[in-house]
């Protein structure tokens, strides 16, 4: 069993694409998926969430869990008090990753926002649980300006946490990048040590779940995280 954590530099990097290409690959291969979004903010009850993305992406088979829900598209503990709702516990995280783990050969559990970002009560984040669950993290980063100070300073907020970061995913690589995006590419695994994953295709969160399925086996089919064993393949 294996869990990992999709984290990004910030919010709208693509960690939920990033998220369905990887579940979506590891389903390709036989495995059996869970994907665990602790917090979704900005969204009504009823809404479609980062989760029903990530099924039409997927074409379904994954096991999908949501833990809370807030409306304000906020961090989560700011939604939370500003809702009236209650705030998630760090024990509620931890438990139902590990619940998922027991039954699936893979569990993805995506963050909201950055890695800081707090997601309940006490102001525990993404990284305090990847921490506890000993599990590594694949960071999803943005393209342009500004990404390789961002990516770095993400990377070392995981090291300093105790977490490793297992590679980059760039979560929307553009059909025609400009130099500061073709440099940041070559750049991404001096300035952060870590290596790149992979890209995601800019607007490849449109396609049907066949052709994403297609473009997520030729991104992620072969990788491998060596603490989680073959995560993948």
């Amino acid at each position: 069993m294996s869990i990992l954590i999709v984290t990004g530099t910030s919010t709208d990097v693509g960690k939920t694409v990033v998220t369905a290409a990887l579940a979506s690959a590891a389903l390709q291969s036989g495995k059996s998926v869970a994907v665990l979004k602790p917090a979704q903010t900005g969204v009504e009850p009823g809404g479609a969430g980062d989760l029903a993305e990530i099924d039409r992406l997927t074409g379904g088979g994954a096991s999908l869990v949501e833990l809370a829900r807030y409306p304000d598209p906020l961090a989560p503990d700011t939604a939370a008090r500003r809702s009236g709702l209650p705030m998630l516990t760090f024990d509620e995280v931890v438990d139902k990753a590990r619940e998922l783990d027991a039954a699936h050969d893979l569990t993805l559990v995506e963050g909201a926002g950055g890695v800081l970002v707090r997601l309940g009560l006490g102001g525990f984040t993404i990284r305090d649980v990847a921490a506890e669950l000993e599990a590594p993290a694949v960071l999803v980063v943005a393209s342009g300006l500004g990404t390789l100070n961002h990516s770095a300073l993400s990377v070392e907020a995981l090291a300093s946490g105790g977490v490793r970061c297992a590679g980059l995913v760039i979560g929307s690589w553009p059909g025609d990048p400009d130099l500061a995006e073709r440099c940041n590419r070559d750049d991404l695994v001096s300035v952060t040590g870590v290596p790149l994953l992979g890209s995601m295709p800019a607007g490849i969160g449109g396609e049907n779940s066949e052709e994403f399925a297609r473009r997520a086996s030729e991104e992620f089919g072969a990788v491998r995280i060596e603490t989680c064993g073959p995560l993948l393949k």
